[in-house]
């Protein structure tokens, strides 16, 4: 028996999807017989059509699952890579600071010298200590040798 006709109008009447109309398979001679809006609001308060409740999402994966899942096979790309930029800048520079510091305290180099490398330190020359000591072993910057 072909009741989609009444489905469509009892879907209009309940205000939801075709998809969520129940009709008791027991009284499908009767449905079939409503052919009016009026028949099928009247099925509708007998509960032979009905709706049927809405399919909710079930949370048990999402509360099962736990952790962040920030692990290396998760990982793509350096460590200083995915690092916030903002963060690495001031402790690269403070550490380039320090170790200027340390090399015009011991009169490795000169104040003007110091002077000369902060600014530069400042501008994003150096990458690390490491290539500020070449810069400066490269530029016969120092008055000694130093560690």
């Amino acid at each position: 028996m072909n009741v989609s006709v009444q489905r469509r109008i009892a879907a209009e009447i309940l205000g939801v999807g075709v998809n969520r109309v129940w009709i008791d398979p027991s009284k499908l001679e009767e449905v079939t017989s409503a052919l009016t809006r009026e028949d099928v609001k009247g099925l509708i308060e007998r509960g032979i059509i009905s709706k049927r409740p809405v399919k909710g999402t079930s949370r048990v994966r999402a509360r099962t699952r736990k952790g962040k899942r920030r692990g290396p096979g998760s990982r793509k790309g350096a460590f200083k890579a995915r690092l916030n930029p903002e963060n690495v800048w001031p402790a690269k520079v403070r550490a380039l600071r320090r170790f200027l510091k340390y090399l015009r305290d011991r009169r490795i180099i000169t104040r003007r010298v110091y002077r000369e490398l902060y600014l530069k330190a400042k501008g994003g020359a150096f990458d690390s200590i490491a290539s500020l000591k070449r810069y400066i072993e490269v530029n016969n910057l120092a008055r000694r040798r130093f560690k």
